[in-house]
């Protein structure tokens, strides 16, 4: 995975372009962040970054699918064109601002995962507005939850999402909810929990949204992430499908331990689609149309 590539980089290509009225605000009160916010350098221990991280704690509601993977990275963050062919997805947030979501889906992109929650308090302001306007497009659309495993249970947070976006219904449109867990934007990557205890936390998380839903939680993660605070755990393997984080060149993504195939590959967080101003994360599903209906339909 890539070049170190700052957080402050990050948090701007998002919003470059998208800034609507009000959003300036948001992004002016953002600036006062920047200095924690910047990915580890090489030289940086993960004690200095997790105290840099503390002292400038992103608010809640500013973390975004993605955030915590930047630190990740070994290889360019990259689209390439090879990359772009197969079933093209994307994954949004409030940061996006407003999408023609028609053009969207007329860009040859089929399916969009977007952010409905973080925690137990927080919903993203954007959700109620995409989620609907995606399904009219024909795009096939879910709903995914940023965790805070570190301020309440995985019960909690589950039954927060499900309440709040994260349902499932057969309607051929909808995708399963997804558990984006990833480095901790506010401290130490682990969010101070053991590899048994992160274990428990996502299980926790994983048995409330089945029996909320009756479906099977998606867990978005990188491979270092995963193999870190997990210990490269096999538990998730044969219940939730995986959509690895690994922005690369190369033709096919890092696996996390524990799982034996990917499901959804997130390629880049710097792509380009039409409908949408300024970079989006461009995602691929490791299989055809057919068997992403399939997944949307609980019938794979």
């Amino acid at each position: 995975m890539h070049l170190h590539k700052s957080l402050t980089h990050r948090l701007f290509s998002r919003r470059a372009g998208r800034t609507r009225a009000g959003a300036a605000v948001v992004l002016g009160a953002s600036l006062a962040l920047v200095a924690g916010l910047t990915a580890p350098s090489a030289a940086s221990s993960p004690a200095a970054d997790s105290d840099a991280k503390k002292k400038n704690p992103v608010p809640l509601g500013h973390a975004y699918m993605g955030m915590g993977v930047t630190a990740d990275q070994s290889s360019p963050d990259v689209s390439p064109m090879d990359h772009t062919t197969g079933v093209q997805g994307i994954d949004v947030s409030h940061w996006q601002g407003s999408i023609n979501w028609t053009s969207v889906r007329n860009a040859g992109i089929q399916f969009a995962w977007m952010k409905a929650t973080e925690g137990t308090t927080y919903k993203d302001p954007s959700f109620n507005t995409n989620y609907p306007a995606a399904y009219r497009a024909g795009v096939i659309r879910g709903a995914y939850h940023f965790a805070r495993p570190d301020s309440s249970s995985g019960a909690a947070q589950a039954n927060f999402f499900a309440s709040n976006g994260g349902a499932w219904s057969r309607d051929n449109l909808t995708l399963p909810g997804v558990l984006d867990i990833e480095n901790n934007p506010s401290g130490a990557a682990c969010y101070g929990l053991s590899q048994t205890a992160m274990r428990n936390w996502i299980l926790d998380f994983y048995n409330t949204y089945k029996a909320r839903t009756s479906r099977d939680v998606v867990i978005y993660t990188s491979p270092s992430w995963w193999n870190s605070c997990t210990g490269g755990w096999n538990g998730m393997a044969s219940r939730s499908p995986l959509w690895v984080a690994h922005w690369t060149s190369a033709h096919s993504p890092s696996i996390p331990n524990g799982f034996p195939f990917y499901t959804v590959w997130q390629y880049t967080s710097t792509g380009r689609v039409a409908g949408i101003s300024g970079n989006v994360d461009r995602d691929k599903f490791n299989g055809t149309r057919a068997r992403l209906l399939a997944l949307a339909n609980n019938t794979a």
